[in-house]
């Protein structure tokens, strides 16, 4: 149909209009496309320096460990790191404590982070059949422990949907949740999500409905937002600030590495997952389960995790004054997440 009207129209307007279109539609294709990843251990991608697993699949994915050896232990965790994090954000545990409680530790970069490949099919069932498959592969046995932190929180949720009977308790620290799941409180949710910067918003929003626009959206440096990072200081609360500032002087470690294979199949894959359309709200899975939320956190707002507790009792809720949303930088707090759950 709009063949035939520009060829009724006459003129060189059809020709105008065709070559607009030919430089128009590639150009917008070419905005929208991210760059392709850079695979670790092919010609363009970084080295590979780590211990990796061969999936099911075909991916590599890459871990770290610390604690009692393995053969020894008698309580295996595995930890899931948060959002622009890696194997390397494995929690600071004491090694009093786990020489004390016999832990044997491991942390694994999700699909597109650190070493691990990315995975264009990646969903909230992969991460936790990608958590079962470490498991397997490194003989941690029948059952085990899996501790989350942030963004590291939806997959121990996705173990608790889809591998419940693999697990031995489960402990998430500041765990994000999805505004949009099925369950909760639409009411709840909406003033929670409402309580977010605009420049959040907009891109919480595009991670649900159209996570094709991520990458350029991404190139924004107009609204402040968690990620771009601009105005982050507006996010965290006094003791944010003084762990963010004593972090700075100490430098953090492996913090570029973390993203070295691009950030559309590491941070905005992990958004589009994330805040997706979840499928599931959970019923009991009979294990020993434990959110730790400060009430001050400004990333994950405290109220929608007050409602989660609410609608699910069984869980053991554990609610921080006066922190924010770094709570493994909180002193102490990291061995208490960990006693507290293998004590359950």
């Amino acid at each position: 149909m709009a063949a035939d009207l520009l060829a009724s129209v006459g003129g060189p307007w059809p020709t105008v209009v065709a070559l607009a279109a030919g430089i128009i539609i590639p150009w917008i294709y070419l905005l929208l496309k991210p760059p392709p990843p850079k695979i670790c251990g092919t010609r363009r991608g970084p080295p590979i320096t780590a211990p990796r697993i061969r999936l099911r699949d075909g991916r590599y994915m890459a871990y770290k460990e610390q604690g009692v050896p393995k053969d020894l232990a008698k309580h295996k965790v595995i930890f899931v790191h948060p959002f622009s994090g890696s194997r390397h954000s494995l929690l600071q545990i004491s090694q009093e404590v786990l020489e004390g409680l016999s832990v044997y530790m491991v942390a694994f970069d999700r699909a597109g982070y650190g070493e691990s490949d990315p995975f264009p099919e990646r969903s909230v069932k992969s991460e936790a059949l990608d958590i079962q498959e470490l498991a397997d592969q490194l003989q941690l046995g029948q059952k085990f422990y899996v501790v989350g932190l942030s963004m590291g929180g939806y997959p121990c949720w996705a173990c608790l949907k889809h591998i419940p009977h693999r697990l031995a308790g489960v402990a998430m620290m500041a765990p994000v949740v999805n505004y949009w799941w099925p369950g909760a409180s639409k009411e709840i949710s909406g003033e929670a999500f409402s309580s977010r910067p605009l420049g959040d918003k907009i891109t919480l929003r595009i991670a649900h409905y159209a996570p094709w626009l991520m990458h350029t959206w991404s190139k924004q440096t107009f609204l402040p937002s968690f990620l771009n990072g601009i105005g982050k200081e507006k996010f965290m609360n006094k003791m944010d600030l003084e762990i963010t500032a004593a972090r700075k002087n100490a430098g953090i470690p492996h913090q570029e590495t973390a993203i070295q294979q691009g950030t559309s199949e590491s941070l905005h894959r992990d958004l589009a997952v994330g805040f997706g359309k979840w499928d599931f709200f959970l019923a009991n899975a009979g294990v020993p389960v434990h959110v730790f939320q400060g009430d001050e956190d400004n990333l994950v707002p405290v109220s929608i995790q007050r409602h989660v507790a609410e609608k699910l009792p069984w869980i053991n809720y554990h609610e921080l004054p006066g922190v924010g949303h770094l709570l493994d930088f909180v002193p102490g707090l990291n061995d208490k997440v960990l006693t507290t759950l293998l004590a359950s």
